[in-house]
């Protein structure tokens, strides 16, 4: 295996847990984010391929940068990307920085503290965040809400997914600090069912991600473009309705994702909540005109 290609996993936008350049976006901005998505979809599958060697990962991620920058060899996956942000006149630094995520996937699996996931957030999570409110011009007094809401989806993300994320990649992101407080063992994370001490641990964390959707509570109502903000308070709805789940739900031995129809409800809900929040600001409310 010697590119990005070859290492897809197929899955696509519409199989995250949360909505990604949905139809409240604008016409006009969509491509570009899509472009993005795709570009970081075709990283993140090669970051979590399971019979590439550490190395491996690393020369196709750095084969991915240097075709983004121009400084190497076309690749298709970053192609669509790098035109992308030509035509929009912007930098290649939020997809580079999620490269440099997951060069730290290739190489390390453990996470000792709140401050050092946060980092890992940094990389990982908020430029995706940063990438959008560019496309939409939107300034940049936004980016600290916007990385408290993209941290804490990571977050949730990795609650969801850490049964899994042992057992098929040795990859835990529930901090050692954390596991150690609460007596949890690592290897607990690969049974079926989470025991009491991993389950404390586990609902510690998702109080961190709690308290980080606090920070971000106010962000729609910082965005100017209103469909952003729309899809922005739609996200947020269903960030807190996963939090709710994983207060009391076990990732180990049961799904701890939104249903279809709960994910309506938030998403209904995160609409209305953003539509009275500018309706109360009294800014405009037409979805008709893309900015």
């Amino acid at each position: 295996m010697t590119s990005a290609t070859e290492a897809k996993s197929g899955k696509g936008h519409k199989d995250e847990n949360f909505p990604v350049a949905s139809h409240l976006i604008s016409p006009r901005h969509r491509g570009p984010i899509l472009a993005f998505y795709r570009f970081v979809r075709a990283a993140d599958d090669v970051a979590d391929h399971a019979t590439l060697a550490p190395d491996e990962k690393i020369a196709m991620l750095d084969a991915l940068d240097a075709a983004l920058t121009g400084n190497g060899p076309a690749d298709p996956e970053a192609e669509p990307l790098r035109l992308a942000l030509a035509e929009r006149g912007l930098p290649p630094t939020h997809a580079r920085d999620l490269l440099d995520a997951f060069r730290l996937d290739a190489r390390k699996s453990r996470y000792a503290d709140w401050g050092e996931l946060m980092a890992y957030c940094a990389l990982s999570a908020m430029p995706v965040g940063r990438f959008v409110l560019d496309v939409h011009g939107e300034s940049r007094s936004t980016w600290a809400a916007s990385d408290a809401l993209c941290a804490a989806l990571q977050i949730i993300n990795h609650l969801q997914d850490c049964g899994e994320d042992f057992r098929e990649l040795d990859r835990v992101y529930l901090t050692g600090e954390a596991l150690g407080r609460h007596r949890a063992d690592v290897r607990d994370l690969g049974a079926r069912a989470a025991s009491p001490a991993l389950l404390t641990a586990i609902r510690e964390l998702n109080e961190g991600a709690a308290e980080l959707l606090r920070q971000s509570a106010a962000f729609s109502g910082q965005i100017r473009d209103v469909r952003l903000a729309l899809e922005v308070s739609v996200i947020q709805s269903l960030a807190e309705a996963l939090v709710r789940k994983l207060r009391t739900g076990d990732p180990l031995s049961e799904r701890v994702h939104a249903t279809k129809l709960e994910a309506v409800a938030a998403a209904g809900s995160g609409i209305v909540r953003g539509l009275l929040a500018r309706g109360r600001r009294g800014t405009g409310l037409a979805l008709g005109t893309p900015r």
